[in-house]
């Protein structure tokens, strides 16, 4: 009986030893599979990273070579710059190793340079701490065709003053400033931003096709705006006229703005004379959108840069992870 009792202690404590043996087993397996999916992660991000600042770079690259052409004061939507790159498996363009066969880690890249000064510059309304008339005007315009209240565009105004005025003097103790300081919204660099002013979400949205938010005043480019935007922007023009001066242009660019003003049929009186200083047929800010597919993740980088002569430097950069399956699948 001792025996078979000894027997069975023997038999559970053998059992229990497997099993514990088992767990531990069990565990270092995951933890170590987990360390290898979370450095697979990292070094996915990181060849995304590599690979979007290299299409970043591949964009400026293409800039500054425009402003070594015969006519670098000219951009029109015909030229190597606006042409998108749709999207394209990297393997296309790039060397790859022959050996390499993983389908799975194919990287597609696409993107997108998009002229800034063809939309309207929320800058524009306010120049040295007031309101420019033309520039007013021309928000009301456009947010009369969005169907958006005309006050916001007034909104807009007393907030770039005041956010203007506060920036401008960073250094004040609080218990100097005025109460209009105090309450000043912080100074807004993206038209998403704008939202700091207490404009609606829903506004900011309507507005992101036809407008913009840049670091200083700039003209509106003719050669690249579109035909709502420029309904909006020149004097007594109606939709119709701006769409004939759009489908004009595809066929033969503005060399001037008063080819364009001609084209447009706006006359030479003192009215017309007065909005050609808010018109170009070039530009120096350009948005850079990069979109870059490897396996389940999809990254985006929108970029704005500026160029100036052949110098193109970047203002700001802005990343999003589009869809992340295998970093949500880690938690």
């Amino acid at each position: 009986m001792k025996r078979a009792t000894q027997s069975g202690a023997a038999l559970l404590l053998a059992m229990l030893t497997v099993t514990l043996v088992a767990t531990f087993a069990s565990a270092a397996l995951w933890q170590q599979w987990r360390s290898v999916e979370i450095e697979s992660a990292e070094r996915s991000r990181m060849q995304m990273q590599w690979v979007l600042n290299g299409a970043l770079d591949w964009s400026r690259l293409i800039l500054q070579e425009h402003a070594r052409s015969a006519n670098p004061t000219v951009d029109h939507l015909s030229e190597v710059w606006a042409q998108p790159l749709q999207e394209a498996r990297l393997s296309s363009f790039l060397a790859v190793d022959q050996n390499n066969t993983d389908d799975a880690m194919d990287a597609f890249l696409s993107g997108q340079i998009i002229d800034q000064q063809g939309l309207l510059n929320v800058r524009n309304l306010v120049q040295e701490g007031k309101p420019v008339a033309s520039a007013v005007q021309s928000f009301e315009q456009l947010f009369t065709k969005l169907n958006l209240p005309t006050t916001q565009v007034q909104l807009l105004v007393d907030k770039l003053i005041a956010s203007d005025a506060a920036a401008a003097t960073p250094n004040t103790s609080t218990d100097t400033k005025t109460a209009a300081q105090v309450d000043a919204p912080l100074k807004p660099y993206r038209l998403e931003q704008l939202v700091w002013f207490g404009l609606p979400a829903s506004t900011v949205h309507a507005l992101k096709p036809y407008a913009v938010l840049l670091p200083v005043k700039t003209l509106l480019n003719l050669n690249t705006a579109s035909a709502e935007v420029l309904r909006a922007a020149l004097p007594n023009f109606d939709l119709g006229r701006a769409q004939q001066l759009v489908t004009q242009r595809a066929s033969a660019h503005f060399k001037t703005v008063n080819e364009a003003f001609k084209a447009a049929g706006i006359t030479d009186d003192a009215a017309g004379q007065a909005h050609k200083d808010d018109f170009s047929v070039g530009s120096n800010y350009f948005a850079v959108r990069g979109r870059l597919r490897l396996g389940d993740i999809t990254v985006q980088e929108l970029s704005l840069v500026e160029r100036s002569n052949t110098l193109v430097k970047v203002i700001w950069r802005q990343r999003e992870v589009l869809q992340e399956a295998a970093a949500a699948s880690l938690q």
